[in-house]
């Protein structure tokens, strides 16, 4: 089959009708004119990009990159106050407990002192009535001790004079005397 011309070139990426066959990127006859709008587009593309967009970019990343800067020198200085203030507070804990401890031995101290003061004082009034007592002791022992006597004498001369005979009063304290003493 001819290839019909009409006093033009004839292409082989256009139909009869005008319309492309195949695809229109790959017809060989097209690419200088697809080459130069691609240059035009890349120059264009370049322009726009380095006088405008990449400023534009390049600023917001700057601003962004200043803020972290900031963001990061702001938290290292909240820690430092941080940790400022956790040592102000466990001075101020420790000195609390040193305070509490102070306060526990004075506390202790005074109920000591008073607990020795009231032992003391109960020491004495034991004391006092242990030696009451021992006087009271010590006389109902000698009043005993003269009840003994009495009933001894009084025994002894019943056994005297059961035995039949007759003990004067002098002879019986003396031998009741001689036998308590021992």
């Amino acid at each position: 089959m001819a290839t019909e011309t009409t006093g033009e070139t004839a292409s082989t990426c256009v139909g009869v009708d005008g319309s492309a066959i195949g695809m229109p990127q790959l017809c060989f006859d097209w690419w200088p004119n697809q080459i130069f709008w691609l240059l035009l587009t890349l120059v264009v593309i370049y322009f726009v990009l380095s006088r405008i967009a990449l400023p534009r970019i390049s600023a917001v990343l700057a601003e962004r990159a200043g803020t972290i800067t900031n963001d990061i020198a702001a938290a290292e200085e909240l820690k430092q106050k941080a940790q400022e203030a956790e040592a102000a507070y466990e001075k101020a804990l420790a000195d609390a407990r040193a305070e509490a401890q102070r306060i526990v031995a004075e506390s202790k101290a005074e109920i000591q002192a008073e607990l020795d003061a009231e032992m003391a004082k109960a020491d004495a009034e034991i004391a006092a009535r242990t030696a009451e007592s021992e006087k009271a002791i010590a006389e109902i022992q000698a009043n005993a001790m003269d009840s003994v006597k009495d009933v001894a004498k009084d025994v002894a001369k019943d056994i005297v004079a059961a035995m039949g005979g007759k003990a004067d009063a002098r002879t019986v304290t003396a031998a009741v005397n001689a036998r308590m003493k021992g």
